[in-house]
């Protein structure tokens, strides 16, 4: 049976990865440099052109972090080569967003704009007023941050009005039908 921990990591050309005592793993690559502290338990070995996990027992605790700690430091090698992005569009009439510097401005039919700051190692980027690209070479936190935009308004059922994600399909209710 091949479970995700088994499986190594290739380590692409131009990514170095080193492994610090309590498990501190650091990888370098050309986008940048991500460094993660992993549970201690763990064997983490870099055997010349890719990493190895392995657990000390087969306890139902260990198996689980055994298969966390091999897709954290996947997504690490991945985030560094190249990146992550998240793509949300905004539906609805008179709902649009604006950037300017570092600031995200977004017309939701609210009272207020809602003004959002990019966070560290964030990029955000517009296409035209409704779609917004999230980068990042953080996996976690480009989908937080998309998940937080996502959540000031979110897709509702009956006209589809809200953001959401490209990817996301929204299931639609029939709404009331008047009297005859």
């Amino acid at each position: 049976m091949s479970r995700i921990g088994r499986m190594p990591i290739a380590i692409p050309a131009g990514v170095t990865v080193t492994v610090a005592e309590n498990n501190k793993v650091t990888v370098n690559g050309p986008k940048g440099t991500l460094e993660r502290v992993l549970p201690s338990e763990m064997d983490i070995k870099v055997e010349g052109e890719e990493i190895v996990v392995t657990r000390p027992s087969d306890l139902k605790k260990m198996k689980s972090l055994h298969g966390l700690t091999r897709t954290l430091i996947s997504n690490m090698v991945v985030g560094v080569t190249a990146g992550y992005e998240k793509v949300l569009e905004i539906n609805g009439v008179g709902y649009r967003a604006a950037k300017q510097g570092k600031t995200l401005t977004l017309s939701l039919g609210y009272s207020h704009p809602v003004v959002m700051e990019d966070p560290e190692g964030i990029e955000v980027i517009l296409e035209g007023q409704n779609k917004v690209i999230v980068k990042g070479i953080d996996k976690e936190k480009v989908g937080q941050y998309a998940a937080n935009i996502r959540e000031k308004r979110q897709p509702e059922p009956y006209k589809g009005k809200g953001i959401k994600y490209a990817d996301e399909v929204i299931r639609r209710k029939v709404g009331k039908t008047g009297k005859k």
